[in-house]
């Protein structure tokens, strides 16, 4: 018979261990849920009426769980101490230096995670790895934990990687297409496992339940990233062969996708993916082959991301091309800064990359972003190498409050997140505003070409061709 589980304790308080545990606790009513973070911060916002993060649909589960069964502290002593199940979210962000640098996952977070419940528990836990990690990464996490078993305490491991997309998170928490729950294939290993599928069929049904061996569980996160990256890159790499022949290549994206065996998801050129999973689980999965001496294999999942990054090169090209050659001084609006729509995270936006790129040919950028606050774009572009001084990237950078006037007196207006307002925007207005001859160049192809020629926009840049 699997364990019961009463009370619930989440470690960290991000994109993914707050949502996940919001909607466990909206669904299990009679599960104490704890969400844990040293971030005071963080976790006043999630305690105030302005959560710290924007996910449609969280607020109002948040509210209604929140003071019942949900709670946020940054107490994480006591709330490991008395929680059965344990889920470790915490960051796992690219090494910046050492062994691995710029593919390995620095797991220091969660080897600090693991310690710190070695250290506090008191009784027996089930701890389930839910941060994106490298194959095997549950290994280290039990070798820490057995280190500090005795007979009175035991601890379990479980891995339950999260298949959520920024902006429809909450949707696929409340209807997932797969819940993945990895565990040892032993009695006690199975036990545990039973216990988190009986939580997840409180809401799921069973057979969207897959329970695995703790390994395979874990390399299924990287690979579904990692393959859903692939068809972004693949039809990108198309879109630059349709600039060169004429073909288009919303056209050839439509014809493929009604190929049963491809699907149309996933196919929609773009300037580039973005977000904190994809080119990290790809990097952490070329990583990984290379220390499993497979180097083909490394340098075909590299060229994923390699693709990736020549697509926004080359959209920038396109874009001082287009404009006689040179941006200098000229005034270019952004419109869209986080990664995709529908979320104000901007991790791997492909817009910092492009703003950066104008900033150091001297343009003048103005930002407009219905979610993204002005200090994240601020600290997103004053990375070091790109402008050392605040006081200089604030005289090249302007946020605008609405897209108007991000666009008035502009050269040139680009879109490069997906936001459903972009597809509403009075463009004759926008044209009329705009120094001529006036340029968009759509990022996300979200807009209607015909419609914006014949307004009297002189180049669209809509099939990423001219």
């Amino acid at each position: 018979m699997a364990t019961q589980v009463k009370k619930i304790c989440c470690l960290g308080a991000g994109y993914v261990g707050g949502p996940t545990c919001a909607v466990i606790a909206y669904k299990c009513h009679d599960i104490d849920v704890t969400i844990v973070d040293l971030n005071e911060a963080r976790i006043a916002a999630w305690n105030s009426d302005h959560l710290p993060i924007y996910e449609p649909g969280l607020d109002k589960i948040v509210f209604e769980r929140r003071g019942k069964n949900l709670s946020f502290t940054t107490e994480v002593e006591k709330s490991v101490l008395e929680a059965d199940l344990i889920f470790v979210s915490v960051n796992t962000p690219t090494k910046k230096s050492g062994l691995g640098a710029g593919f390995a996952a620095d797991l220091a977070y969660v080897e600090s995670a693991t310690r710190q419940i070695a250290d506090v528990a008191k009784s027996s836990k089930i701890v389930v790895e839910k941060s994106t990690v490298p194959c095997r990464t549950a290994e280290s996490m039990r070798t820490i934990l057995e280190a500090n078993s005795n007979e009175n305490i035991r601890f379990d491991i479980l891995s339950n990687p999260e298949f959520l997309a920024e902006g429809t998170a909450i949707n696929d928490l409340l209807y997932p297409d797969r819940v993945l729950i990895g565990g040892l294939q032993t009695p006690e290993g199975i036990k545990a496992q039973q216990a988190l599928v009986e939580v997840y069929a409180r809401w799921v049904p069973t057979d969207r339940i897959i329970t695995t061996n703790l390994w395979s569980s874990e390399l299924s996160k990287l690979a579904a990233n990692a393959l859903l990256a692939q068809r972004i890159s693949s039809i990108n790499a198309l879109s630059a062969i349709c600039e060169a022949t004429g073909a288009d290549i919303d056209e050839v994206s439509y014809a493929c996708g009604r190929d049963s065996r491809i699907g149309p998801k996933f196919l929609k050129a773009s300037v580039g993916f973005g977000g904190s999973c994809f080119q990290k689980d790809i990097l952490n999965l070329v990583y990984l082959s290379e220390q499993l001496n497979l180097p083909e294999v490394a340098a075909y999942w590299k060229q994923v991301v390699d693709l990736n990054e020549y697509q926004k090169k080359r959209f920038v090209s396109r874009v001082i091309k287009t404009l006689f050659n040179t941006i200098t001084n000229k005034k270019i609006a952004i419109l869209g800064f986080a990664f995709k729509k529908d979320t104000g995270d901007t991790r791997e936006s492909a817009a910092i990359t492009l703003c950066k790129d104008f900033i150091q040919e001297n343009a003048k950028v103005r930002i407009y972003d219905p979610k993204v606050s002005i200090e994240q774009i601020f600290l997103d572009l004053s990375e070091p190498g790109v402008i050392d001084s605040a006081k200089q990237l604030k005289n090249r950078v302007t946020i605008a409050k609405s897209a108007y006037e991000a666009t008035e007196d502009a050269d040139a207006m680009i879109i490069t997140t997906e936001w459903d307002e972009f597809k509403e925007l009075d463009y004759e207005k926008i044209y009329n505003q705009m120094h001529k001859p006036a340029f968009i160049f759509d990022g996300r192809l979200i807009l209607d070409a015909e419609k914006l020629r014949n307004i009297g926009f002189r180049d669209y840049y809509c099939q990423l061709i001219t």
